[in-house]
């Protein structure tokens, strides 16, 4: 997605569908497609590209300083839980998950980066950083990869709903289900299942399987081919089995599955979490083409999650997620300083922990009233 910026800057102009009309605003004027008047929002779209195009590129130094000094705390929290356990203090370890499950969370943030080519300028530095921290994460790098650059390229477009991302139906299609289906969607929805239950054994065991399919409920949607995905998936495996078996055979087993086993638990909770509430809030964006607009979907169409500076240190700044969408190539670490120097960004709505809340219940996206519902509203 290195052309993003300006892809973003030239859809914005002749493809965005018209706000101040759909808003049963009539400008007094029609606006041609390329002239230099544009309504507000067409313009704050303009204004936000070329901004966010700054603060693309990485720092070397940044870079390194951060993933060595994220890679040292995780390790030093899973060795403090190794010897807690060797200690016979084992119950520790579930106070130390919230630590080491959140500094795997930036450890994930990292391999992001590094999958979307923004962490270092080098592409062989990218991809050695991302498959290592790979083995951390359970996640295949190459796979996950190329699954969240298709979730970016599609993101909000109802013509394009697929794998990197979390399978929305519209009200529609719900309805059109059959009772079977219906049963499965809501199942795979609910907040428990998704969330508490599925994330982890997504993490750890359904990664382990080069599958990258539509669910039974879905129709429209856009996988990958077996050829795409198993060489990542089974380089992991073999990665997983040396790295965890070498430790399995120094500290035991026993030892090795709890302590990873809780920190990766968490960091699938905290992880999912993050992922679910960046796009699934009751006033996103969601279009068919031809008014589906990349530029519109990443900026109406994924969250600014306002977190705690801990929290935001920890989920390396994804809560700006707006931002994220629309530029790819910006790191991690200058997201915040692309938001603090923008007084559009700072005047585009943010949410907060307790709002995201209210997103577990929200289900479907009803085109008639342009946001998401819970599937309880339809009854």
């Amino acid at each position: 997605m290195s052309s993003s910026i300006s892809a973003a800057a030239s859809q914005s102009t002749a493809n965005t569908r018209n706000p101040c009309a759909e808003n049963g605003v009539k400008p007094a004027v029609q606006i041609p497609a390329n002239s230099d008047e544009e309504c507000p929002r067409k313009a704050m779209l303009r204004r936000i590209a070329t901004h966010c195009k700054n603060f693309q590129g990485a720092h070397l130094h940044r870079s390194l300083s951060q993933a060595g000094l994220s890679i040292a705390l995780y390790a030093g929290v899973i060795a403090a839980c190794f010897w807690a356990v060797s200690s016979g203090l084992w119950p520790l370890v579930f106070l130390l998950g919230p630590l080491a499950g959140g500094l795997l969370v930036k450890l994930f943030t990292i391999q992001h980066d590094c999958g979307h080519g923004s962490y270092f300028k080098s592409k062989r530095a990218n991809h050695a950083l991302g498959f290592f921290i790979s083995i951390l994460t359970f996640t295949p790098y190459g796979f996950w990869r190329d699954a969240h650059n298709r979730h970016h390229a599609s993101s909000g477009d109802l013509d394009r709903r697929g794998i990197g991302g979390v399978d929305t139906l519209t009200v529609e299609e719900y309805r059109a289900l059959s009772p079977t289906n219906k049963f499965l969607y809501r199942f795979y929805r609910h907040p428990v299942v998704m969330i508490a239950f599925g994330a982890p054994i997504y993490f750890i065991f359904m990664q382990r399987i080069p599958m990258a399919g539509p669910m039974p409920f879905t129709e429209t949607y856009q996988g990958m081919r077996l050829g795409q995905i198993w060489k990542s998936v089974v380089a992991l495996n073999i990665a997983l089995v040396l790295f965890y078996g070498g430790l399995s055979f120094l500290l035991g087993f026993g030892a090795v599955a709890l302590v990873f086993g809780v920190s990766v638990t968490v960091a699938a909770w905290a992880g999912t979490w993050l992922f679910f509430v960046q796009h699934q809030y009751e006033d996103t964006y969601w279009a068919a083409r031809p008014k589906w607009n990349y530029a519109e979907a990443a900026i109406f169409g994924s969250s600014h999650y306002k977190l705690p500076t801990p929290l935001r240190w920890l989920s390396g700044n994804i809560g700006l997620h707006h931002i994220h969408h629309l530029a790819s190539l910006i790191p991690n670490y200058r997201l915040m300083e692309c938001y603090r120097a923008s007084e559009d960004l700072l005047s585009l709505p943010v949410m907060t922990i307790k709002d995201s809340l209210k997103c577990a219940r929200l289900a479907l996206w009803c085109t008639a009233q342009q946001k998401m519902v819970s599937i309880s509203s339809l009854r």
